[in-house]
Protein backbone atom coordinates (compact mmCIF):
# COMPACT_ATOMS: atom_id res chain seq x y z
CA UNK A 1 0.00 0.00 0.00
CA UNK A 2 1.44 3.36 -1.02
CA UNK A 3 2.62 5.65 1.80
CA UNK A 4 1.04 9.08 2.25
CA UNK A 5 3.15 12.26 2.54
CA UNK A 6 1.45 15.43 3.85
CA UNK A 7 2.81 18.94 3.16
CA UNK A 8 2.08 21.21 6.12
CA UNK A 9 3.16 24.66 7.23
CA UNK A 10 2.11 28.30 7.42
CA UNK A 11 0.40 30.01 4.48
CA UNK A 12 2.52 31.06 1.51
CA UNK A 13 5.59 28.98 2.40
CA UNK A 14 5.44 27.12 -0.94
CA UNK A 15 3.44 23.98 -0.19
CA UNK A 16 1.39 24.13 -3.39
CA UNK A 17 4.51 24.90 -5.46
CA UNK A 18 6.24 21.83 -4.01
CA UNK A 19 3.07 19.77 -4.58
CA UNK A 20 3.17 20.66 -8.29
CA UNK A 21 6.89 19.81 -8.48
CA UNK A 22 6.46 16.42 -6.79
CA UNK A 23 3.39 15.43 -8.83
CA UNK A 24 4.79 16.99 -12.05
CA UNK A 25 1.49 18.77 -12.57
CA UNK A 26 -0.22 22.12 -12.10
CA UNK A 27 -3.14 20.75 -10.11
CA UNK A 28 -2.59 23.11 -7.16
CA UNK A 29 -3.20 26.84 -7.60
CA UNK A 30 -0.07 28.88 -6.91
CA UNK A 31 0.02 32.63 -6.20
CA UNK A 32 1.86 35.00 -3.89
CA UNK A 33 -1.23 35.27 -1.71
CA UNK A 34 -1.62 33.74 1.79
CA UNK A 35 -4.50 31.32 2.34
CA UNK A 36 -5.08 30.40 -1.32
CA UNK A 37 -5.26 26.65 -0.55
CA UNK A 38 -8.17 25.86 1.77
CA UNK A 39 -8.93 22.16 1.27
CA UNK A 40 -6.72 19.12 0.96
CA UNK A 41 -5.58 18.17 -2.54
CA UNK A 42 -4.30 14.70 -3.38
CA UNK A 43 -1.69 13.75 -5.98
CA UNK A 44 0.51 10.87 -7.10
CA UNK A 45 4.32 11.17 -7.06
CA UNK A 46 6.98 8.81 -8.38
CA UNK A 47 10.29 7.82 -6.80
CA UNK A 48 13.23 5.80 -8.06
CA UNK A 49 13.23 1.97 -8.18
CA UNK A 50 9.49 1.79 -8.82
CA UNK A 51 8.47 3.38 -5.51
CA UNK A 52 5.65 5.91 -5.42
CA UNK A 53 3.61 7.77 -2.82
CA UNK A 54 0.46 9.85 -2.39
CA UNK A 55 1.12 13.51 -1.58
CA UNK A 56 -1.39 15.81 0.15
CA UNK A 57 -1.33 19.60 -0.20
CA UNK A 58 -2.88 21.39 2.78
CA UNK A 59 -3.87 24.94 3.63
CA UNK A 60 -2.19 27.11 6.26
CA UNK A 61 -3.49 29.51 8.91
CA UNK A 62 -3.76 33.12 7.73
CA UNK A 63 -5.08 34.68 10.94
CA UNK A 64 -7.54 36.87 9.02
CA UNK A 65 -10.79 34.89 9.23
CA UNK A 66 -11.30 32.92 12.45
CA UNK A 67 -14.00 30.64 11.01
CA UNK A 68 -12.00 29.94 7.84
CA UNK A 69 -8.83 29.37 9.87
CA UNK A 70 -10.65 26.78 11.98
CA UNK A 71 -11.80 24.93 8.84
CA UNK A 72 -8.30 24.97 7.33
CA UNK A 73 -6.70 23.85 10.62
CA UNK A 74 -9.14 20.93 10.73
CA UNK A 75 -8.26 19.96 7.13
CA UNK A 76 -4.53 20.13 7.93
CA UNK A 77 -4.94 18.02 11.07
CA UNK A 78 -6.83 15.36 9.11
CA UNK A 79 -4.04 15.29 6.51
CA UNK A 80 -1.45 14.79 9.27
CA UNK A 81 -3.46 11.92 10.80
CA UNK A 82 -3.90 10.29 7.35
CA UNK A 83 -0.22 10.57 6.50
CA UNK A 84 2.69 8.22 7.08
CA UNK A 85 5.28 10.99 6.74
CA UNK A 86 4.93 14.77 7.24
CA UNK A 87 6.94 17.35 5.30
CA UNK A 88 6.94 20.46 7.49
CA UNK A 89 7.75 23.53 5.36
CA UNK A 90 9.11 26.81 6.74
CA UNK A 91 10.07 30.06 5.00
CA UNK A 92 13.79 30.96 5.03
CA UNK A 93 13.04 34.62 4.24
CA UNK A 94 10.55 35.05 7.13
CA UNK A 95 12.70 33.21 9.65
CA UNK A 96 11.39 31.28 12.65
CA UNK A 97 7.90 32.41 13.72
CA UNK A 98 5.57 31.62 16.60
CA UNK A 99 3.27 29.78 14.17
CA UNK A 100 6.16 27.52 13.12
CA UNK A 101 6.84 26.68 16.77
CA UNK A 102 3.15 25.87 17.36
CA UNK A 103 3.00 23.56 14.33
CA UNK A 104 6.21 21.80 15.40
CA UNK A 105 4.78 21.26 18.90
CA UNK A 106 1.59 19.76 17.39
CA UNK A 107 3.62 17.42 15.16
CA UNK A 108 5.62 16.20 18.15
CA UNK A 109 2.37 15.60 20.05
CA UNK A 110 0.89 13.49 17.24
CA UNK A 111 4.14 11.54 16.91
CA UNK A 112 4.46 11.39 13.12
CA UNK A 113 7.75 11.09 11.23
CA UNK A 114 8.69 14.63 10.13
CA UNK A 115 11.04 16.07 7.51
CA UNK A 116 11.81 19.78 8.05
CA UNK A 117 12.10 21.66 4.74
CA UNK A 118 13.54 25.19 4.56
CA UNK A 119 12.05 26.74 1.43
CA UNK A 120 12.91 29.94 -0.50
CA UNK A 121 16.66 29.75 0.16
CA UNK A 122 17.47 31.17 -3.29
CA UNK A 123 19.58 34.34 -3.15
CA UNK A 124 20.62 34.00 0.50
CA UNK A 125 23.03 32.20 2.82
CA UNK A 126 21.06 28.98 3.41
CA UNK A 127 23.27 27.72 6.25
CA UNK A 128 22.85 30.95 8.20
CA UNK A 129 19.09 30.97 7.60
CA UNK A 130 18.77 27.35 8.75
CA UNK A 131 20.58 27.88 12.04
CA UNK A 132 17.62 29.35 13.94
CA UNK A 133 15.29 26.48 12.90
CA UNK A 134 17.32 23.98 14.93
CA UNK A 135 15.39 25.38 17.90
CA UNK A 136 12.33 23.41 16.68
CA UNK A 137 14.00 20.19 17.83
CA UNK A 138 13.54 18.44 14.46
CA UNK A 139 16.07 16.95 12.05
CA UNK A 140 18.53 19.03 10.01
CA UNK A 141 16.52 21.27 7.65
CA UNK A 142 16.50 20.28 3.97
CA UNK A 143 17.33 23.42 1.98
CA UNK A 144 14.97 23.96 -0.96
CA UNK A 145 13.89 26.46 -3.61
CA UNK A 146 10.66 24.87 -4.83
CA UNK A 147 9.86 27.66 -7.30
CA UNK A 148 13.14 26.96 -9.14
CA UNK A 149 13.07 23.17 -8.58
CA UNK A 150 16.35 23.29 -6.65
CA UNK A 151 16.94 20.89 -3.76
CA UNK A 152 13.96 18.68 -4.60
CA UNK A 153 16.29 15.79 -5.49
CA UNK A 154 17.65 15.78 -1.92
CA UNK A 155 14.11 15.88 -0.53
CA UNK A 156 13.03 12.94 -2.73
CA UNK A 157 16.08 10.96 -1.58
CA UNK A 158 15.04 11.53 2.05
CA UNK A 159 11.45 10.51 1.26
CA UNK A 160 12.83 7.43 -0.52
CA UNK A 161 14.70 6.40 2.63
CA UNK A 162 11.51 6.65 4.67
CA UNK A 163 9.43 4.83 2.04
CA UNK A 164 11.82 1.87 2.09
CA UNK A 165 11.53 1.55 5.87
CA UNK A 166 7.76 1.97 6.17
CA UNK A 167 6.11 -0.83 8.15
CA UNK A 168 2.82 -1.35 6.39
CA UNK A 169 0.82 -2.52 9.41
CA UNK A 170 -2.39 -2.47 7.39
CA UNK A 171 -1.03 -4.96 4.85
CA UNK A 172 -3.36 -7.93 4.50
CA UNK A 173 -2.61 -11.41 3.25
CA UNK A 174 -4.58 -11.31 0.04
CA UNK A 175 -2.74 -14.31 -1.51
CA UNK A 176 -1.59 -14.35 -5.09
CA UNK A 177 -3.75 -13.53 -8.06
CA UNK A 178 -5.03 -10.61 -10.09
CA UNK A 179 -5.94 -7.71 -7.80
CA UNK A 180 -9.07 -5.94 -9.07
CA UNK A 181 -10.18 -2.66 -7.46
CA UNK A 182 -13.78 -1.50 -7.89
CA UNK A 183 -14.01 2.30 -7.67
CA UNK A 184 -16.61 4.95 -8.37
CA UNK A 185 -18.97 7.39 -6.74
CA UNK A 186 -21.04 6.37 -3.69
CA UNK A 187 -24.05 4.10 -4.27
CA UNK A 188 -22.94 3.18 -7.80
CA UNK A 189 -23.21 -0.56 -7.08
CA UNK A 190 -19.63 -1.66 -6.30
CA UNK A 191 -20.59 -3.89 -3.36
CA UNK A 192 -23.59 -5.28 -5.25
CA UNK A 193 -21.36 -6.30 -8.16
CA UNK A 194 -18.86 -8.05 -5.87
CA UNK A 195 -21.70 -9.93 -4.19
CA UNK A 196 -22.96 -10.95 -7.64
CA UNK A 197 -19.50 -12.35 -8.45
CA UNK A 198 -19.33 -14.20 -5.15
CA UNK A 199 -22.88 -15.54 -5.30
CA UNK A 200 -23.42 -14.47 -1.68
CA UNK A 201 -23.82 -11.37 0.49
CA UNK A 202 -20.09 -11.01 1.10
CA UNK A 203 -20.11 -7.22 1.65
CA UNK A 204 -22.80 -4.99 3.12
CA UNK A 205 -25.18 -3.47 0.58
CA UNK A 206 -27.60 -0.68 1.49
CA UNK A 207 -29.32 1.96 -0.64
CA UNK A 208 -27.49 4.83 1.04
CA UNK A 209 -24.28 6.54 -0.10
CA UNK A 210 -21.27 5.87 2.16
CA UNK A 211 -22.18 2.37 3.39
CA UNK A 212 -18.68 1.11 2.57
CA UNK A 213 -16.09 3.07 4.59
CA UNK A 214 -12.91 1.01 4.18
CA UNK A 215 -11.33 -1.04 1.40
CA UNK A 216 -12.46 -4.67 1.70
CA UNK A 217 -10.30 -7.45 0.21
CA UNK A 218 -12.16 -10.54 -1.00
CA UNK A 219 -10.15 -13.58 -2.25
CA UNK A 220 -11.90 -15.29 -5.16
CA UNK A 221 -11.22 -18.03 -7.71
CA UNK A 222 -12.87 -18.55 -11.09
CA UNK A 223 -11.97 -21.07 -13.82
CA UNK A 224 -8.67 -21.85 -12.11
CA UNK A 225 -7.60 -18.16 -11.92
CA UNK A 226 -7.18 -16.50 -8.54
CA UNK A 227 -8.34 -12.94 -7.93
CA UNK A 228 -8.50 -10.47 -5.08
CA UNK A 229 -11.57 -8.25 -5.38
CA UNK A 230 -11.14 -4.90 -3.62
CA UNK A 231 -14.34 -3.08 -2.67
CA UNK A 232 -13.62 0.61 -2.03
CA UNK A 233 -15.55 3.49 -0.53
CA UNK A 234 -17.27 5.85 -2.93
CA UNK A 235 -15.50 9.13 -3.75
CA UNK A 236 -17.81 12.13 -3.70
CA UNK A 237 -17.29 15.86 -4.02
CA UNK A 238 -15.34 17.50 -1.18
CA UNK A 239 -18.20 19.75 -0.14
CA UNK A 240 -20.38 16.63 0.28
CA UNK A 241 -17.86 14.94 2.60
CA UNK A 242 -18.43 15.79 6.25
CA UNK A 243 -17.59 12.81 8.46
CA UNK A 244 -13.98 12.20 9.47
CA UNK A 245 -14.25 8.47 8.70
CA UNK A 246 -15.40 9.21 5.16
CA UNK A 247 -12.48 11.60 4.62
CA UNK A 248 -10.10 8.73 5.37
CA UNK A 249 -11.93 6.50 2.86
CA UNK A 250 -10.77 8.70 -0.05
CA UNK A 251 -7.15 7.84 0.76
CA UNK A 252 -8.10 4.16 1.08
CA UNK A 253 -9.66 4.21 -2.41
CA UNK A 254 -6.54 5.84 -3.90
CA UNK A 255 -4.29 3.30 -2.19
CA UNK A 256 -6.47 0.47 -3.50
CA UNK A 257 -5.97 1.80 -7.05
CA UNK A 258 -2.18 1.91 -6.53
CA UNK A 259 -2.20 -1.63 -5.16
CA UNK A 260 -4.37 -3.18 -7.87
CA UNK A 261 -3.48 -4.72 -11.24
CA UNK A 262 -6.80 -3.86 -12.91
CA UNK A 263 -9.30 -1.14 -11.93
CA UNK A 264 -13.01 -1.43 -12.64
CA UNK A 265 -14.40 2.12 -12.80
CA UNK A 266 -18.16 2.03 -12.24
CA UNK A 267 -20.50 4.78 -13.46
CA UNK A 268 -24.22 5.09 -12.70
CA UNK A 269 -26.23 4.98 -15.96
CA UNK A 270 -28.94 7.13 -14.37
CA UNK A 271 -26.49 9.96 -13.63
CA UNK A 272 -24.30 12.01 -15.94
CA UNK A 273 -20.54 11.50 -16.07
CA UNK A 274 -19.33 13.87 -13.34
CA UNK A 275 -16.03 15.51 -12.41
CA UNK A 276 -15.46 12.85 -9.74
CA UNK A 277 -15.58 10.13 -12.42
CA UNK A 278 -13.09 12.01 -14.62
CA UNK A 279 -10.78 12.73 -11.66
CA UNK A 280 -10.80 9.06 -10.68
CA UNK A 281 -10.11 8.02 -14.27
CA UNK A 282 -7.27 10.54 -14.47
CA UNK A 283 -5.72 9.14 -11.29
CA UNK A 284 -6.04 5.58 -12.63
CA UNK A 285 -4.26 6.52 -15.87
CA UNK A 286 -1.61 8.52 -13.98
CA UNK A 287 -0.91 5.44 -11.88
CA UNK A 288 -0.58 3.43 -15.12
CA UNK A 289 -3.26 0.88 -14.22
CA UNK A 290 -5.30 -1.24 -16.61
CA UNK A 291 -8.96 -0.19 -16.56
CA UNK A 292 -12.37 -1.59 -17.44
CA UNK A 293 -15.31 0.84 -17.65
CA UNK A 294 -18.64 -0.44 -16.30
CA UNK A 295 -21.93 1.43 -16.74
CA UNK A 296 -24.21 0.01 -14.04
CA UNK A 297 -28.00 0.15 -13.49
CA UNK A 298 -28.63 -0.38 -17.21
CA UNK A 299 -31.91 -2.19 -16.54
CA UNK A 300 -35.18 -0.29 -16.79
CA UNK A 301 -33.92 2.31 -19.30
CA UNK A 302 -35.71 2.75 -22.61
CA UNK A 303 -33.82 2.66 -25.93
CA UNK A 304 -33.73 6.45 -26.27
CA UNK A 305 -32.08 6.85 -22.83
CA UNK A 306 -29.58 4.09 -23.59
CA UNK A 307 -28.52 5.72 -26.87
CA UNK A 308 -28.11 9.09 -25.16
CA UNK A 309 -25.87 7.51 -22.49
CA UNK A 310 -23.75 5.81 -25.18
CA UNK A 311 -23.32 9.13 -27.00
CA UNK A 312 -22.33 10.91 -23.74
CA UNK A 313 -19.77 8.20 -22.94
CA UNK A 314 -18.23 8.49 -26.42
CA UNK A 315 -17.90 12.27 -26.10
CA UNK A 316 -16.68 12.61 -22.50
CA UNK A 317 -14.45 9.52 -22.36
CA UNK A 318 -12.95 9.91 -25.82
CA UNK A 319 -9.41 10.01 -24.34
CA UNK A 320 -9.69 6.45 -23.00
CA UNK A 321 -10.88 4.61 -26.10
CA UNK A 322 -8.50 1.73 -25.37
CA UNK A 323 -10.66 0.68 -22.38
CA UNK A 324 -13.51 -1.76 -22.90
CA UNK A 325 -16.96 -0.48 -21.89
CA UNK A 326 -19.72 -2.74 -20.52
CA UNK A 327 -23.35 -1.89 -19.80
CA UNK A 328 -24.56 -4.09 -16.95
CA UNK A 329 -27.04 -4.53 -14.14
CA UNK A 330 -25.21 -5.73 -11.02
CA UNK A 331 -28.55 -6.23 -9.23
CA UNK A 332 -30.05 -8.52 -11.88
CA UNK A 333 -26.78 -9.94 -13.25
CA UNK A 334 -27.19 -8.96 -16.90
CA UNK A 335 -23.84 -8.87 -18.79
CA UNK A 336 -21.92 -9.38 -15.50
CA UNK A 337 -20.43 -12.62 -16.79
CA UNK A 338 -18.55 -10.72 -19.51
CA UNK A 339 -16.46 -8.72 -17.05
CA UNK A 340 -13.99 -11.43 -16.01
CA UNK A 341 -12.92 -12.03 -19.61
CA UNK A 342 -12.34 -8.26 -19.98
CA UNK A 343 -10.38 -8.15 -16.70
CA UNK A 344 -8.20 -11.04 -17.90
CA UNK A 345 -7.60 -9.33 -21.27
CA UNK A 346 -6.63 -6.06 -19.59
CA UNK A 347 -4.29 -7.86 -17.18
CA UNK A 348 -2.63 -9.86 -19.99
CA UNK A 349 -2.16 -6.68 -22.02
CA UNK A 350 -0.65 -4.82 -19.04
CA UNK A 351 1.83 -7.63 -18.30
CA UNK A 352 2.68 -8.51 -21.91
CA UNK A 353 6.33 -9.45 -22.51
CA UNK A 354 7.69 -8.18 -25.82
CA UNK A 355 11.00 -9.03 -27.52
CA UNK A 356 13.30 -6.41 -29.03
CA UNK A 357 13.23 -7.95 -32.56
CA UNK A 358 9.42 -7.98 -32.49
CA UNK A 359 9.15 -4.34 -31.41
CA UNK A 360 11.86 -3.22 -33.85
CA UNK A 361 10.08 -5.01 -36.70
CA UNK A 362 6.79 -3.29 -35.82
CA UNK A 363 8.60 0.07 -35.65
CA UNK A 364 10.00 -0.46 -39.16
CA UNK A 365 6.50 -1.29 -40.47
CA UNK A 366 5.06 1.82 -38.80
CA UNK A 367 7.74 4.01 -40.42
CA UNK A 368 7.18 2.32 -43.79
CA UNK A 369 3.44 3.11 -43.68
CA UNK A 370 3.87 6.65 -42.37
CA UNK A 371 7.24 8.41 -42.42
CA UNK A 372 8.16 10.69 -39.49
CA UNK A 373 8.25 14.42 -40.30
CA UNK A 374 11.25 16.50 -41.37
CA UNK A 375 13.01 18.66 -38.77
CA UNK A 376 15.08 21.53 -40.23
CA UNK A 377 15.26 19.65 -43.50
CA UNK A 378 16.42 16.39 -41.93
CA UNK A 379 14.27 13.27 -41.51
CA UNK A 380 13.86 11.97 -37.94
CA UNK A 381 15.45 8.53 -37.74
CA UNK A 382 14.18 5.85 -35.36
CA UNK A 383 16.54 2.88 -35.31
CA UNK A 384 15.19 0.27 -32.89
CA UNK A 385 12.73 -0.29 -30.03
CA UNK A 386 12.73 -2.43 -26.89
CA UNK A 387 10.50 -2.97 -23.86
CA UNK A 388 11.26 -0.81 -20.84
CA UNK A 389 8.72 -2.20 -18.38
CA UNK A 390 5.27 -3.65 -17.77
CA UNK A 391 2.02 -2.61 -16.11
CA UNK A 392 1.66 -0.41 -18.12
CA UNK A 393 3.67 -1.59 -21.16
CA UNK A 394 6.57 0.80 -21.77
CA UNK A 395 8.22 0.91 -25.19
CA UNK A 396 11.54 2.76 -25.59
CA UNK A 397 12.50 3.92 -29.10
CA UNK A 398 16.09 4.93 -29.94
CA UNK A 399 17.11 7.21 -32.78
CA UNK A 400 18.22 10.69 -33.86
CA UNK A 401 16.28 13.92 -33.19
CA UNK A 402 13.69 11.91 -31.22
CA UNK A 403 13.08 14.92 -28.99
CA UNK A 404 11.54 16.69 -32.01
CA UNK A 405 8.84 14.06 -32.69
CA UNK A 406 5.46 15.87 -32.64
CA UNK A 407 2.61 14.62 -30.39
CA UNK A 408 0.47 13.61 -33.38
CA UNK A 409 3.16 11.17 -34.59
CA UNK A 410 3.60 9.85 -31.04
CA UNK A 411 -0.14 9.08 -30.95
CA UNK A 412 0.17 7.36 -34.32
CA UNK A 413 2.93 5.10 -33.00
CA UNK A 414 0.96 4.36 -29.81
CA UNK A 415 -2.14 3.39 -31.79
CA UNK A 416 -0.07 1.34 -34.26
CA UNK A 417 1.60 -0.71 -31.51
CA UNK A 418 -1.75 -1.14 -29.71
CA UNK A 419 -3.46 -2.43 -32.87
CA UNK A 420 -0.68 -4.80 -33.97
CA UNK A 421 -0.04 -6.17 -30.46
CA UNK A 422 -3.80 -6.40 -29.69
CA UNK A 423 -3.40 -4.47 -26.44
CA UNK A 424 -6.68 -3.52 -24.73
CA UNK A 425 -7.60 -1.96 -21.43
CA UNK A 426 -4.23 -0.46 -20.56
CA UNK A 427 -2.34 2.70 -21.56
CA UNK A 428 0.92 2.38 -23.51
CA UNK A 429 3.84 4.60 -22.58
CA UNK A 430 6.29 5.34 -25.39
CA UNK A 431 9.62 6.96 -24.52
CA UNK A 432 12.22 8.27 -26.94
CA UNK A 433 15.99 8.16 -26.49
CA UNK A 434 18.36 10.23 -28.60
CA UNK A 435 21.88 9.38 -29.73
CA UNK A 436 23.91 11.50 -27.32
CA UNK A 437 27.62 12.16 -27.89
CA UNK A 438 29.41 10.50 -24.92
CA UNK A 439 32.28 13.01 -25.22
CA UNK A 440 30.14 16.16 -25.41
CA UNK A 441 30.96 17.12 -21.81
CA UNK A 442 34.74 16.96 -22.42
CA UNK A 443 36.65 20.08 -23.35
CA UNK A 444 38.87 19.70 -26.41
CA UNK A 445 42.39 20.54 -25.18
CA UNK A 446 44.82 21.47 -28.00
CA UNK A 447 48.38 20.26 -28.05
CA UNK A 448 51.25 22.77 -28.41
CA UNK A 449 51.61 21.83 -32.10
CA UNK A 450 47.86 22.38 -32.70
CA UNK A 451 47.99 25.74 -30.87
CA UNK A 452 50.92 26.83 -33.09
CA UNK A 453 48.96 25.90 -36.24
CA UNK A 454 45.94 27.74 -34.96
CA UNK A 455 47.94 30.93 -34.36
CA UNK A 456 49.44 30.70 -37.88
CA UNK A 457 45.94 30.36 -39.34
CA UNK A 458 44.71 33.39 -37.40
CA UNK A 459 47.66 35.50 -38.62
CA UNK A 460 47.07 34.36 -42.21
CA UNK A 461 43.37 35.27 -42.09
CA UNK A 462 44.11 38.72 -40.63
CA UNK A 463 46.77 39.39 -43.25
CA UNK A 464 44.42 38.32 -46.07
CA UNK A 465 41.59 40.52 -44.79
CA UNK A 466 43.96 43.47 -44.52
CA UNK A 467 45.01 43.06 -48.18
CA UNK A 468 41.38 42.90 -49.32
CA UNK A 469 40.57 46.13 -47.49
CA UNK A 470 43.59 47.92 -49.04
CA UNK A 471 42.44 46.90 -52.53
CA UNK A 472 38.96 48.28 -51.89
Amino acid sequence: MNPVVALVGRPNVGKSTLFNVLTKSRDALVADFPGLTRDRKYGHAQLAEGHSFIVIDTGGLSGEDEELDEHMAHQTQLAIIESTLVVFMVDAKDGLTTADESIAAELRRIGKQVLLVLNKVDGMDAASAASEFYALGLDTPIELAAAHNRGTKTLLEKIQQHVETFDDVEEQDTSEGIKVAFVGRPNVGKSTLINRFMGEERVVVFDMPGTTRDSIFVPFERDGTRYTLIDTAGVRRKRSVHEVVEKFSVIKAMQAIDRSNVVVLMIDARLEVADQDLHLLGYILEAGKAVVLVINKWDGLDEHQKQKIRDDIDKQLDFVRFAEVFFISALHGSNVGLLFAAINRAYRSATLKLSTPELTGLLEKAIELHQPPLVRGRRIKMRYAHQGGMNPPRIIIHGNQTGQIPPVYQRYLSNFFRERLKIVGTPIKIEFKGSDNPFSHRKNVLTSRQQHKRQRMIRFVKKRDKKRKSRD
